[in-house]
């Protein structure tokens, strides 16, 4: 019985692992759809988001079958609630992902940022891989350190949040409202997939520790 307890943890595991790859690969797509114009690229984000969702049912699925039939206790039951607060947050980013997508498709023909504007979307983009492939990483092999590292890739995330804020409020704004607007919508976007990636990695930390990482001040 313990054998098969620890195959299908396994298997809940490898489905987060599963996710985390999805929910990267997807916001890189996105990325390339909303600075290229690539509407292909947005196409398949939207497309795939079913599968990313399709994950998440599949880990509350085993995991609520887990509880009914093993009822496990202690460190067991800890990964078994990090599971499901995890893929919760992957299922998210996937969502943000797919948001990107659809704000790229909405601006098709031209892009939907302005070229002032790309280089900070460029480096948000970036942050946001290194977080997704980082939480990939502590998922398939825990790191408590390694997780850690999420809060400071954050802190470079919503630095570039505020100065995003800083181009769309000058009185040289050149755009509009509905540009400022679309530009707004997707620097948070890209802020609240970083939180959701600051989110599972704290889960990590829990799962390997038992201890909650302590309030942001």
């Amino acid at each position: 019985m313990r054998d098969e307890f620890r195959a299908d943890l396994q298997i809940v595991s490898q489905l987060l692992v599963d996710m985390a790859e999805g929910v990267r690969a997807a916001m890189r797509q996105a990325t390339r759809g909303l600075l290229t114009a690539d509407h292909e690229a947005a196409e398949t984000v939207i497309a795939r988001d079913a599968e990313i969702d399709e994950l998440y049912r599949h880990v509350e699925e085993r995991v609520c079958d887990l509880l009914a039939r093993q009822a496990p206790v202690a460190s067991d039951l800890r990964a078994m609630i990090t599971a499901l607060h995890v893929a919760a947050d992957l299922e998210r980013m996937g969502d943000l992902a797919d948001h990107v997508a659809k704000t790229a498709l909405r601006r098709h023909p031209s892009p939907a940022v302005p070229a002032e504007l790309r280089p900070v979307f460029t480096d948000m983009a970036a942050i946001a891989d290194r977080m997704a492939e980082k939480i990939g990483s502590v998922l398939a092999k825990p790191d408590a350190d390694l997780a850690a590292e999420l809060d400071r890739d954050d802190d470079a995330m919503d630095d570039l949040h505020k100065s995003l804020f800083g181009v769309l409020l000058s009185d040289e704004w050149p755009y509009g409202v509905e540009t400022a607007i679309d530009a707004t919508l997707l620097g948070r976007f890209y802020e609240r997939f970083a939180d959701h990636a600051v989110n599972a990695g704290e889960h990590v930390v829990y799962l390997i520790t038992g201890e909650n990482p302590p309030a942001a001040s």
